[in-house]
C-alpha cells in the first residue's frame, strides 16, 4: 500500500498556485513476497496461486513458522491455523485472504480484517484467468490506469443490474466499446428469507457480485457506491457505511473506486491512504438543475476533488444546450492550468447530450441491453459514434485489409466490429503480392488505417513509415495508422502480433513469473519467430535458446542457437517453448514437450510450463494435446489471433472490442 498523502494543511488557494493538485505516490512494485489464508481443506489454491506467480510454495503451521520460509516462495497458512502474528500488522508478507465460496460459504470477518487482499473464487467452475488478473494487478504488475490515460478517448458501461447474473450472457457485447465496467453497487438487489430484499446488500453477497463480473471480463471495474441525493440508493446518514464497503473494493482488487465528495474528508483520506493500486474517481453529481459551470463553485468542486482522486468526475443536469458550451470552457480552462488529474465532465439530460460526445475521460454509457440508463441522457458507445461523425468530429476514412485469404477474413470481422460501434468507415480489401509496395494504398485520400496479413517484412528502409520501436526492431509491420498533429499527417508503422502473444502469455501467469526463465523458440526462419521473441523478452524472460534458426541484429541479442542435441539436453526444464514452425512440421516438436514435460514432472512446485503453437493450418499430429497432456499451459492460434486482433483495432481505431466478444463473434474463418 505504498501510497503517501500530500498534507492538507494548505488551503485550497495554496494547492491551485502550485499548479499541482494530487496525492503523490511512490511508483513500486508489491512485493512478491506473500501469504496466503486458505479454507480448511482448500490447500490447492495456495499451489494455484504459486503456478501462477511461477514460484515455489509451502504450508505453514501458523502464521508465525510463515515468517522463517524464504521470500520467494508462496507460503500458505489455514484459517483453522494460528493467525495471532497477524493481528498487530506487522507481518512483512502481502497477505492475501481466499475464501471459497462453494455451498453458501460465508467470508471469515476475522481474516478479511488482517489481509491487505481478499480473493473469492468457486471451484466448479475455476477461472485462472480471473485469479492471474488480480494476482498481477494487486502486486502491482499490471497498470490500467496508466494504459487508458494513453488513449484519446475513454468510456466505461454500468451493468445496471439487480444481480450481475443476469448481464453475464450478454456480457461480451455489452462491453464492446467500453474500457471499463461499472458496478453500481448501489443497485443491487438482494433477496431475503421472506421474499423482500435488503435495503443495503451485504458485504458477502457484494463480494460475489465482483467475483462474477471479473470472471468474465478482462476490462478492469470501477466500483461505485452511489448515494440517494445522487441518483442512487446507498444512504447518507452513515458515511462510515461508505468508507466500509469502498474499502473493501480495495481489498477485492477492484480497479477503480469511486468517491462521492459529499463524503468527510477524513473518509476519502483514509481512502487515499489505503487504496494501495486502485485508483479513486472523486465523483460529484448535481440534479437540482442551477449548477453552473462558469461559477467560483465549480473550480472549487475540481480543486477538492483533485484533492485525493485520479479522475475527477463532474456531472451536473442541465436545461439549457449553452450549458453544453460553458462545459467545454470549463473542461479547457481546468486542462490549461491542472496537468493532473484529468476531468471528466458532463451534462445530463435531453439538453446535455452533446457534452457526453465532447468529453473524453471515462465517458459512462448505455447499451439496449441493459435493463435501464444509470443517468438521464446517457448513450450508447455507438450512438457517441454516430453523434461525433454528425458533428465532423469523426469522418468517414477507408481502413484497409492489404493481404491473402486471411486478411479477407479478418476483413468481414472488422465490419462487424465497425457495425455494432456505428464507425462510419469503410473497410476496403486489398489483394496484395509478397512484393508488391502497399505505398500506393497508403498514401491514397482518405485513408484511415490499414493491417496487413501476412505482415510486411521490412527487408529495406520504408522512408514514407516512421516504425514504432516495436517494429523496428522486429522488422515487421502488420498495422499502419494516420497520426496528424493539425499541419503534417505521419504514417506509423506498428506491430500489433507481438502485444496479441504477449497478451496470451499473461493470461494465465503473471509477467514476473517468466523473469530469468529460459525459454526454447523454434522456427525455420527469424522472421517466423521475430514478434514472439520481441514479446518474450517484453517480460524480462531469459535466456532465449533458439532451434532451427539464427537471430541476428536487435532481435538477436540475449538468444543463443542450439546447434547439437546435446545441447538440448544440458539446459535445465524451459518455462516456455515457442513453436513458429509451419503447420505441416508441427510433429518435430512432440519429442521435445515429452523430453521436458517428464522432467518438468519431477519438479511440480516450480511452477507451470508454457507450450505456444504459432503454426495456422492443418497440422501432422497435435502437439496442443500433447501439451496438454503433459501438464503444459497450451495456446494455440486462435488464442493468439484473437489477442492480436483486439490489439490491431486499439491501434487501428482507438476502440477496445474485448478479447471474449472477438471469439464470440468471429467464427472459425479468423483462426
Amino acid at each position: 500500500m505504498a501510497t503517501k498523502v500530500r498534507p492538507t494543511s494548505a488551503s485550497l488557494a495554496d494547492l491551485k498556485s502550485m499548479g499541482v493538485i494530487e496525492i503523490q505516490e511512490i511508483p513500486t512494485m508489491t512485493s512478491l513476497s506473500v501469504l496466503i489464508i486458505y479454507d480448511e481443506h482448500q490447500d490447492g489454491i495456495v499451489r494455484l496461486i504459486a503456478q501462477v506467480l511461477g514460484r515455489g510454495y509451502y504450508l505453514a503451521r501458523s502464521a508465525q513458522d510463515a515468517e522463517f520460509g524464504a521470500s520467494d516462495e508462496v507460503v500458505g497458512v489455514s484459517r483453522s491455523g494460528d493467525l495471532t502474528k497477524l493481528e498487530d500488522g506487522s507481518h512483512s508478507r502481502t497477505i492475501i485472504n481466499t475464501c471459497c465460496i462453494d455451498d453458501g460459504r460465508a467470508v471469515d470477518p476475522s481474516a478479511t480484517a488482517v489481509c491487505d487482499y481478499e480473493y473469492l473464487y468457486t471451484e466448479k467452475p475455476f477461472c485462472r484467468r480471473d485469479l492471474t488478473k488480480f494476482l498481477a494487478f494487486v502486486l502491482g504488475q499490471s497498470r490500467p490506469h496508466e494504459e487508458l490515460a494513453k488513449k484519446a478517448s475513454t468510456t466505461f458501461i454500468s451493468t445496471t443490474f439487480s444481480d450481475v447474473q443476469a448481464a453475464l450472457p450478454n456480457l461480451e457485447i455489452l462491453s464492446v466499446g467500453s474500457d471499463a465496467l461499472e458496478l453500481r453497487v448501489d443497485l443491487l438487489k438482494e433477496p431475503l428469507a421472506d421474499g423482500s430484499f435488503s435495503p443495503v446488500p451485504s458485504l458477502d453477497y457484494v463480494g460475489k457480485q465482483v467475483m462474477m463480473l471479473r470472471q468474465r471480463s478482462e476490462l478492469p471495474i470501477i466500483y461505485t457506491t452511489r448515494c440517494t441525493r445522487e441518483n442512487g440508493r446507498f444512504p447518507m446518514d452513515d458515511p462510515s457505511l461508505f468508507f466500509e464497503y469502498l474499502r473493501r473494493a480495495i481489498k477485492w482488487g477492484c480497479e477503480y473506486i469511486d468517491v462521492e465528495l459529499w463524503l468527510p474528508e477524513e473518509v476519502r483520506r483514509q481512502l487515499a491512504e489505503q487504496k494501495g493500486n486502485s485508483k479513486i474517481i472523486s465523483a460529484f453529481h448535481d440534479f437540482s438543475g442551477n449548477f453552473k459551470w462558469t461559477s467560483s463553485e465549480a473550480q472549487e468542486l475540481f480543486q477538492k476533488g483533485a484533492v485525493y482522486g485520479d479522475v475527477v468526475k463532474m456531472i451536473a443536469y442541465v436545461n439549457s444546450i449553452n450549458d453544453n458550451y460553458e462545459l467545454e470552457y470549463f473542461r479547457s480552462k481546468i486542462q490549461s492550468e491542472y496537468k493532473h488529474p484529468p476531468l471528466s465532465g458532463l451534462n445530463m439530460g435531453p439538453m446535455g447530450q452533446l457534452s457526453r460526445a465532447l468529453n473524453k475521460v471515462f465517458t459512462p454509457i448505455t447499451h439496449p441491453l441493459l435493463p435501464m440508463i444509470a443517468a438521464p441522457g446517457q448513450l450508447s458507445a455507438a450512438e457517441i459514434n454516430q453523434a461525433l461523425h454528425s458533428m465532423g468530429q469523426l469522418p468517414k476514412l477507408d481502413v484497409y485489409g492489404i493481404g491473402g485469404h486471411r486478411a479477407g477474413m479478418q476483413a468481414q470481422f472488422f465490419e462487424k466490429c465497425f457495425n455494432e460501434l456505428s464507425l462510419p468507415h469503410q473497410l476496403i480489401r486489398i489483394e496484395r503480392t509478397s512484393k508488391a509496395s502497399i505505398e500506393p494504398y497508403l498514401r491514397r485520400g482518405n485513408f484511415g488505417g490499414a493491417y496487413i496479413s501476412p505482415a510486411l517484412a521490412l527487408v529495406k528502409s520504408e522512408p514514407y513509415l516512421t516504425l514504432s520501436d516495436s517494429a523496428q526492431t522486429i522488422g515487421q509491420v502488420d498495422t499502419v495508422v494516420a497520426r496528424s498533429d493539425g499541419q503534417k499527417t505521419t504514417l506509423v508503422g506498428e506491430n500489433a502480433t507481438w502485444k496479441g502473444i504477449r497478451a496470451t502469455l499473461t493470461r494465465d501467469f503473471v509477467p514476473s513469473a517468466y523473469s530469468d526463465r529460459p525459454a526454447l523458440v523454434l522456427s525455420n526462419a527469424v522472421g517466423d519467430a521475430a514478434a514472439a521473441i520481441f514479446a518474450l523478452k517484453s517480460l524480462k524472460i531469459g535466456p532465449i535458446y533458439t532451434i532451427g534458426f539464427k537471430a541476428s541484429g536487435p532481435i538477436g541479442h540475449g538468444t543463443e542457437p542450439f546447434r547439437s542435441v546435446e545441447e538440448l539436453k544440458r539446459l535445465e526444464q524451459p518455462f516456455v517453448i515457442i513453436s513458429a514452425l509451419p503447420a505441416d512440421k508441427s510433429l518435430l516438436v512432440g519429442p521435445l514437450l515429452k523430453h521436458y514435460g517428464a522432467n518438468g514432472r519431477q519438479t511440480p512446485t516450480l511452477g507451470g510450463k508454457v507450450f505456444m503453437d504459432l503454426a495456422n493450418g492443418p497440422r501432422k499430429g497435435d502437439p496442443l494435446a500433447i501439451a496438454a497432456s503433459l501438464g503444459w499451459t497450451a495456446y494455440g492460434v486462435a488464442d493468439i489471433s484473437a489477442w492480436t486482433v483486439v490489439e490491431t483495432l486499439r491501434i487501428l481505431v482507438g476502440q477496445n472490442v474485448p478479447y471474449d466478444f472477438v471469439r464470440l463473434a468471429s467464427g472459425r474463418g479468423l483462426y
